[in-house]
């Protein structure tokens, strides 16, 4: 009991110790003001504008109560987290410098920080929007990120940059202009959800990030929606692409990951692009009006295909291989709209095996001249041959249990559809 009473009495010490500061609006007030500060202490920025370079090393709050705006002139980052504990929310943050090699950001949360909390701020128009680097456990929710338009894209800082950050959590955030929404290097655990990608190279940009999650993002109109890339054990699921210009999905040496629920919709070139990617989980997404729905390359093997829609594409698969490769698991398969198909018996399964590809796509592929044959008679009666005849298809996808009606994911209710 002794021991209660004396922890009951240091806590209400130090919530009576912790003061509120009411921080004027003028140049070098912030800075001033957290010298006399005491760890715990709340940071209360006046309406208006403070010029200055803000360090945050012991465990404090600075609220900009939503109508303060900090700005770094041009020099550096604007605000760096380096204590523990701290938490930036309420604040306009604008006027970082332009240096890539130190990556000058809005806020920048470096290897010492703990456990920050950022929230609910404006960054514009920084070179990086916020620069996770190195610190564990950080919390990034609820913010409002522009990056600069005044650089070729690929000169551009990213809306969120993530390296060797375990624990990092980026949520509900608006992210826009700049280079990458969000983009992760050598990090792990990571969880990128209920995030809003536009007018970016790629919304979503993973290298060396195994274990984390992307989930309930929505990607529209960017060069690329999700890019995943030397990683294993990632979660990619209930996220929507609309309109990206590349892809909607993307894997680049990514193992053992699970990619489901997602909708893809309008990928100019491919819904899902593989290369050398093995041992994955594709099931229940929705992948309409792509150039491809779904292309595999460069050896990628022991995938698992099961449960999506595959609905309008230009070309629903691109797969070459001499072998026959199985896309359905214990009768279900995937729904492919081109397929026209019977069920006697209203199980919901297609009475006939579908191949999306025959020989004359693979020519094709390879030979990208002989389209002009295509109307030609010989052409139909390869084709033709090719369907009365299944033994002499050149092997590829067969999905033997494909699926009559479509599922459209939970997720679909967060497309746009006011164009």
């Amino acid at each position: 009991m002794k021991w209660l009473l004396t922890a009951l009495t240091l806590l209400t010490a130090d919530c009576v110790l912790a003061a509120d500061w009411d921080v004027p609006a003028r140049a070098g007030a912030i800075s001033k003001t957290l010298a006399q500060a005491a760890d715990g202490d709340t940071l209360r920025l006046r309406p208006g504008l403070y010029l200055e370079n803000v360090v945050l090393d012991r465990p404090v709050i600075l609220d900009g109560q939503g109508h303060a705006t900090i700005d770094g002139q041009g020099n550096g980052s604007v605000i760096t987290v380096t204590g523990t504990d701290i938490t930036v929310t309420g604040v306009t943050v604008i006027g970082s410098g332009s240096s890539h090699e130190t990556i000058d950001s809005g806020i920048k949360l470096t290897k010492t920080a703990r456990a920050p909390q950022i929230t609910d701020n404006v960054v514009l128009g920084n070179l990086y929007g916020i620069d996770i680097h190195g610190a564990r456990n950080a919390y990034v929710a609820g913010n409002r990120i522009e990056g600069r338009l005044d650089h070729h894209v690929n000169a551009r800082g990213n809306g969120v940059y993530v390296w060797n950050a375990p624990g990092a959590v980026v949520d509900g955030n608006d992210i826009r202009f700049g280079r990458d929404g969000i983009f992760v290097n050598s990090s792990r655990k990571n969880i990128f959800r209920n995030n809003l990608f536009r007018d970016l190279r790629f919304a979503v940009h993973y290298m060396y990030a195994d274990d984390s999650e992307v989930s309930g993002n929505v990607s529209i109109g960017n060069d690329l929606g999700y890019a995943v890339m030397f990683s294993t054990r990632v979660r990619v699921v209930d996220n929507v692409s609309v309109n990206d210009r590349e892809h909607g999905v993307m894997l680049n040496y990514t193992n053992r990951s699970e990619i489901r629920g997602n909708y893809v919709q309008n990928a100019q070139e491919k819904c899902t692009f593989l290369y050398n990617s093995h041992k994955n989980q594709f099931s229940d997404n929705w992948f309409e009006g792509c150039g491809i729905g779904i292309h595999f390359t460069a050896g990628s093997q022991k995938n698992r295909i099961l449960g999506n829609a595959f609905v309008g594409n230009r070309t629903q698969v691109k797969f070459v291989s001499s072998k026959w490769h199985e896309w359905s698991e214990e009768g279900r398969g995937n729904y492919w709209s081109d397929n026209a198909a019977y069920d006697v018996n209203g199980d919901g399964i297609g009475d006939a095996p579908y191949r999306p590809n025959d020989s004359m796509d693979h020519v094709l592929w390879t030979q990208p001249a002989a389209k002009m044959l295509l109307g030609s008679p010989a052409v139909q009666l390869v084709r033709w041959s090719q369907a009365a005849f299944p033994a002499l298809l050149p092997g590829g996808v067969i999905d033997s249990n494909p699926l009559m009606k479509p599922v459209r994911p939970d997720v679909s209710e967060k497309v746009p559809h006011d164009g």
